[in-house]
């Protein structure tokens, strides 16, 4: 006991005020984290959308995310991350609330364009502070220990938003929109901003990033690899809803276990591994795990202890994946090259927002689960060749 108080002691030292408050605001809004989990659920069960419909939705869902990374690192250059941070959350929460009282297709797809735009410029300048807030050498830390508050709050969100949709889905919107007012609340009173001449010099970046090609190779590969990542939270609700036979509880209980080993194994994970090998490396592995968990669900037939299982996988591929992702851009840019490199990055998920989650609602509502979970198989196996030849490549230094 006393060894594993030390290593979680070291792991969580030497990171700055600033970016433990960036956490606890991340904490308050991610804990209302209700309707995009639900979303599919809420639109084919409340709204009565088909499948294919509620993927539409998630697909505008993306494009508005690839505009608001956008712009929001546009924004982040000119008028800094703090404004950016705190108008995103306060706009978005107010979003959140207006998409409830909307039943037209038409209409939720255009509330939700704006609300992903407004929502996801927060991204790119989330990252921006934290590389400003950080040091060098715990900076993989930082941005874990902003992941472990996603996470955390993760654990908390859907697992209340089961219980809160077995009410009323309105409850869902209202407690997501009101959390985000409350961490850009919580952003203006907690964390004073950097001066607008101190956060330029570490924030505005020439275009250099959309010339590194092989860092646009390594963007090309996260957007494979989160086509299946965002099944997640698309199309894996329906398979327990729908085969599994999970009720809205059991379906939050099962996707806040992923929360919740995160928040518990991720930054001690991080602390043993970073800066000991390539990133490419625990991301491959990562890769493997998350083709695991698809296979899980593909082989062993529609049983409850299933669903378990193939999260588990899924959680620790994305433990191995997500914080060494971060690590990649981080090692690669430079101060005055990290708002780029944070928004190509953003983009390449919020790309795979676009397709990911239409494309395996449409295969599983025309070809059935049982074809979709081999295409995800195959296509980890060959985003992990991929990385494994960009390692092989890359003379990534280890720091």
């Amino acid at each position: 006991m006393t060894l594993i108080t030390r290593l979680y002691r070291d792991a969580y030292s030497g990171l700055s005020r600033p970016i433990w408050i960036q956490a606890v605001i991340m904490l308050i809004n991610r804990a209302g984290t209700m309707v995009i989990p639900f979303l599919t659920v809420y639109l084919t069960s409340a709204l009565h959308f088909s499948i294919a419909q509620a993927g539409i939705v998630l697909s505008v869902f993306g494009l508005g995310a690839i505009v608001g990374v956008y712009l929001g690192g546009k924004l982040t250059d000119s008028i800094g991350f703090f404004p950016v941070q705190f108008w995103s959350l306060l706009v978005n929460g107010v979003f959140f609330i207006v998409l409830c009282y909307l039943r037209g297709f038409w209409t939720i797809c255009g509330c939700i364009f704006v609300l992903a735009s407004i929502g996801e410029a927060f991204r790119p300048a989330n990252a921006a502070a934290t590389a400003y807030y950080s040091q060098p050498e715990n900076r993989t830390r930082s941005y874990s220990l902003n992941r472990l508050a996603v996470n955390l709050g993760f654990a908390v969100g859907p697992a209340l938003g089961g219980l809160l949709a077995g009410i009323s889905f309105n409850w869902l919107f209202w407690t997501d929109g009101l959390t985000c007012i409350a961490a850009a609340i919580a952003l203006r009173l907690m964390l004073k901003p950097a001066s607008r001449g101190e956060e330029a010099i570490k924030v505005k970046a020439p275009t250099v990033a959309y010339r590194d090609g092989t860092f646009l190779k390594f963007v090309a590969l996260v957007w494979l690899f989160a086509l299946t990542f965002f099944q997640v939270f698309s199309v894996i609700p329906l398979y327990y809803q729908h085969v599994l036979g999970l009720t809205e509880s059991q379906i939050g209980l099962v996707l806040s276990m992923n929360g919740l080993i995160i928040a518990l194994v991720e930054m001690v994970l991080v602390y043993r591994l970073e800066n000991k090998g390539k990133d490419t490396l625990y991301i491959g592995y990562g890769i493997l795990l998350n083709a695991g968990g698809y296979l899980v669900l593909a082989l062993c037939g529609p049983y409850g202890l299933v669903a378990v299982a193939s999260m588990l996988l899924l959680t620790v591929a994305e433990m191995m994946t997500m914080p060494f992702f971060n690590a990649y851009w981080a090692h690669r840019s430079t101060p005055q090259t990290r708002g780029q490199y944070a928004a190509l990055y953003g983009i390449a998920f919020s790309a795979a927002q676009v397709v990911g989650p239409a494309a395996g609602a449409q295969v599983a509502d025309f070809l059935g689960f049982k074809w979709l979970w081999p295409m995800l198989i195959a296509l980890n196996v060959a985003t992990w060749l991929g990385f494994r030849r960009l390692g092989r490549a890359d003379a990534q230094p280890v720091v």
